[in-house]
């Protein structure tokens, strides 16, 4: 066997690799996320401001200075409840074991609640700021991020559009396979 072939073997066999933290290319995860923060639904000039609370799961894949997911959210407050299916990109910078993070994500609401009522489903998008703590003998990380998530047009009351702004401060773990 000629020595390009045993190469080419060699680095097929590490790219796929599933020994956790051993991948050359890239990470598949699964993960679950908790949130706090607050909630301001915007209709005129009756502006509402309550807490918020978020719960989440992920599965993603993570490359070198990528990071794409699915992610399904649940945000609770006094008055809404919301379902959402999101696609997040995250840019990273490369670094040891603290590395920053920005990213984007879009999706939408399903079967989500506004005083007991149902919302229509809509449109939604979110932008994130964060830092993942990798834990280097296990196959775990932490990301800590700061997210805001913004629906436009979100519930329809006497026919004034209202918009909604979530933002919370969240707390990501997430095993790596």
């Amino acid at each position: 066997m000629k020595l390009k072939y045993i190469a080419a073997f060699i680095v097929a066999f590490m790219a796929f690799d599933t020994k956790a933290n051993a991948n050359f290319i890239f990470d598949p995860y699964v993960g679950a996320t908790v949130g706090f923060g607050g909630q301001t639904i915007f209709a005129n000039d009756n502006d509402t401001s309550n807490t918020a609370q978020s719960y989440g799961a992920v599965i993603g894949l993570d490359i070198p200075i990528l990071r794409i997911e699915a992610e399904y959210d649940y945000i609770n407050t006094e008055i809404t409840s919301l379902n959402l299916g999101i696609i997040n990109l995250y840019a990273k910078i490369p670094s040891l074991i603290i590395q920053p993070y920005i990213g984007v994500g879009i999706g939408g609401t399903f079967d989500s609640k506004y005083d007991e009522a149902k919302v229509d489903n809509g449109e939604a998008f979110q932008g994130m700021l964060g830092l993942t703590f990798d834990i280097p003998v296990l196959p775990i990380k932490i990301d800590a991020e700061a997210r805001a998530l913004y629906i436009p047009n979100f519930y329809d009351i006497n026919d004034v559009k209202t918009d909604l702004l979530n933002y919370d401060l969240r707390l990501k773990l997430r095993y790596i396979f």
